[in-house]
């Protein structure tokens, strides 16, 4: 990591050049080709060889960082340089280690009378619809006698606190008997019985509401189904194979399938998606143990139903397909995929100002005396601070449109300025020069947000959908084969609709699924979430 020194005053022309020649020569060695043309040609440029060197090691050193990052996970951007070394001699680090060394205070931080003290919430209340179970518990005998006069003490009130309870889950056989009737005097009538009750799978060994409960502990709870076969194991007695349990997931999929693609109809009408995509690893049957990378396009509207689109690759195909003729606004992270052949001729592509701030904050990691990467994070925090104002005073769109076009411009003008500024003193490799090359090039869709009221500044609500799914895979760990794709996609659109749209998911899936199979497909449209919820909220009026 060392940089080689420049010549010094009183050296030859003859050992100025040939250390020249030599620097260029290390260059070459550690850097990247593509990097490497690009510093080269910067080279007359620089006031002397030491500041390219020094610019050379700063690249190294954030690489060095990053891998150390990777190394210790997320505490490890915390820690200093310093740390980070003093750990790579340390033999058998644990991630404990880590986190208590990210959390101790460095030398230069605030007193704690300096510090901002976050208000105490005070106590939570629990929510007025859950039903209440009373207990009253009496006085002592000895309470119940005045101690002046001895007379019985009467009950004048009481102390009330509340607790959340629960009941442990209670597993029962539910026997069904239907009515058979006939007519003793006409024989030849024969025998009516009472009609079956419409199922999500005939005949089954278990009802509905177990079969929901499957879904929604391993889609919303991220529960494995191995996990929970051996849960009714041990609380139930029951053995029901995790093989049994799949084959419940891949019929409820197929079923949803219909819906979500109304869900989907839906989408595509209304004038905005955000997007995003995330890896999930699908089970190969090729004999080799490997499972294939595939991946989940997530699709969806502020305050809307989401949509995921299982597809086997990361190219534009995905996009492509299901975006075909969508005439509105599309936000989206910098992915190269969403740039060409999406959408319909009329359809407005914008960028999300959270990735690009997000690139500054990593080069803030790797190096904290960054004073441009800092003061470029802050101004984009201003920026946001306008967007906060408006929900803080509950503004409509009109009304936060016309307080963005008020304080907007100025900091836009400043941030474009700045890394403008920036982008010429900075390696193109470096973080930093990663985080200006990538707000420059997206810099126009970074400014559609001042044309239309309705679009975010970020798509954070995308990725926030996209979480479950992270934290669901390190459960679950794979998708099994590439044709349950579709039906588990299927049952994700459904989940995370629902948790977005304040949807009681188990109701609503016991409320749908018996008898979706011989619905009409007209009447798909109206088993959606959304259509659900504004078909029970008209009924409560």
């Amino acid at each position: 990591m060392s940089a080689t020194l420049p010549p010094s005053a009183t050296s030859t022309p003859t050992d100025a050049a040939s250390s020249h020649a030599e620097l260029l020569e290390q260059l070459k060695a550690h850097l990247e080709p593509s990097l490497f043309a690009a510093v080269n040609g910067k080279f007359n440029s620089y006031e002397n060889e030491l500041q390219y060197a020094r610019m050379k090691n700063q690249v190294l050193e954030e690489r060095l960082r990053q891998q150390r990052i990777a190394k210790y996970g997320p505490g490890g951007e915390k820690l200093s340089n310093l740390q980070l070394e003093l750990l790579d001699l340390e033999p058998g680090v644990s991630n404990v280690e880590v986190a208590a060394e990210s959390e101790r205070e460095t030398l230069s931080s605030s007193s704690e009378d300096e510090k901002k003290r976050r208000q105490h919430p005070g106590r939570q209340t629990l929510p007025a619809d859950l039903p209440r179970v009373e207990k009253i518990v009496a006085c002592m005998p000895e309470q119940c006698v005045c101690r002046n006069c001895s007379a019985d003490t009467l009950v004048i009130g009481y102390e009330v606190s509340e607790v959340l309870d629960v009941k442990p889950a209670e597993y029962f056989v539910q026997v069904t008997k239907r009515e058979k009737r006939a007519c003793k005097k006409c024989e030849e009538q024969g025998v009516a019985t009472a009609p079956v009750a419409a199922r999500i799978i005939d005949k089954s060994l278990v009802s509905d509401r177990i079969i929901i409960d499957t879904i929604v502990g391993k889609y919303g709870d991220h529960n494995p189904l191995y996990r929970q076969s051996v849960i009714l194991l041990r609380d139930a007695g029951i053995d029901i194979g995790r093989a049994t349990m799949c084959g419940w997931v891949m019929t409820v999929g197929e079923m949803l399938a219909p819906v979500v693609g109304a869900m989907r109809s839906q989408l595509l009408a209304g004038s905005y998606i955000q997007a995003d995509e995330t890896p999930v690893d699908v089970q190969a049957h090729d004999r080799r143990g490997k499972n294939h990378q595939s991946y989940l396009w997530q699709y969806g509207s502020p305050g809307g139903s989401v949509v995921f689109d299982f597809r086997v690759g990361r190219d534009r195909e995905g996009p492509a397909h299901f975006l075909v003729n969508f005439e509105g606004i599309l936000q989206t992270d910098g992915y190269a995929a969403y740039d060409r052949g999406i959408g319909g001729p009329k359809m407005v592509h914008a960028a999300c100002w959270s990735h690009a701030r997000r690139y500054f904050v990593d080069a803030i990691k790797l190096n904290k005396q960054d004073a441009g990467s800092v003061r470029i994070v802050e101004l984009m925090d201003k920026l946001f601070a306008i967007d906060a104002r408006a929900r803080d005073e509950k503004m409509d769109h009109a009304a936060r449109h016309a307080l963005r076009q008020q304080e907007a411009p100025p900091l836009l003008h400043k941030i474009h300025a700045q890394i403008l500024t920036m982008s010429g003193s900075v390696l193109p490799k470096s973080a930093a020069g990663k985080a200006c090359n990538y707000a420059l090039r997206l810099w126009k869709r970074l400014n559609i947000f001042l044309k239309y009221p309705e679009l975010e500044l970020s798509n954070n609500l995308a990725e926030n959908s996209m979480r479950p799914i992270a934290t669901g895979r390190k459960n679950w760990i794979h998708i099994g084969s590439k044709q349950a794709g579709p039906r588990v996609a299927a049952i994700l659109s459904v989940v995370e609709s629902c948790r977005r749209l304040k949807v009681p998911v188990r109701h609503y899936l016991a409320d749908i699924l018996p008898g979706l199979a011989n619905t009409s497909i007209q009447r798909v449209a109206e088993l959606t979430p959304a259509a659900w919820i504004a078909r029970h909220t008209q009924a409560n009026l």
